[in-house]
């Protein structure tokens, strides 16, 4: 606060540093069928925990008109994103997770990664229209979607990417005692 003018949360460097990662995501993932598959789970390895840390940094914000909430990625752009990761994982896309309940359930590594992609992309274009009204929703909508949707998203499909590219590491003896246990 400077000369008693209240400081405006959404120019604040964690929305900033937010905007800076969530585009490098967005760049990357918009050129999704040039890449390796390698490549790009080695490279969603790289930035899924930048982008959870600085999802979690995202400051409060107050909306003064909600009527300026837009979203800009279509169903489109969406399934153009999805298909070139779909294509490049093959197989392995499909992960199992479990819920609360210890409940499995499938999901998609590139189901994940293309809803982190639209809320990303969303936020910056939304961001970018620069009045205080855009930039207020753009901030709330993130940080709101970071508790149920990207940022589970983001750790589900960072602990599977993990498995896939360190599988040839993990010592099967850890295991023995429980395949006895479970026979």
């Amino acid at each position: 606060m400077q000369d008693n003018i209240p400081e405006d949360p959404t120019i604040s460097k964690p929305v900033l540093e937010m905007i800076t990662v969530a585009n490098e995501y967005c760049l990357f993932f918009e050129k999704a069928e040039n890449y390796t598959t390698e490549d790009i789970l080695t490279y969603f390895h790289k930035i899924a925990p930048l982008i959870y840390l600085k999802g979690s940094l995202l400051p409060a914000t107050m909306v003064a008109d909600d009527s300026a909430a837009e979203r800009y990625v279509t169903e489109e752009q969406w399934e153009q994103i999805f298909k070139a990761l779909r294509n490049h994982f093959k197989a392995a896309d499909v992960y199992y997770v479990h819920d609360h309940n210890f409940d499995s359930s499938e999901a998609s590594l590139a189901d994940n990664m293309a809803d982190i992609y639209q809320d990303m992309k969303d936020f910056i274009m939304l961001y970018q229209k620069n009045t205080a009204p855009a930039r207020q929703n753009a901030v709330a909508q993130i940080r709101d979607l970071y508790k149920w949707r990207w940022g589970p998203a983001t750790l589900s499909a960072l602990g599977a990417i993990h498995n896939i590219l360190f599988k040839e590491d993990i010592n099967p003896g850890l295991f023995e005692d429980d395949q006895e246990w479970l026979s």
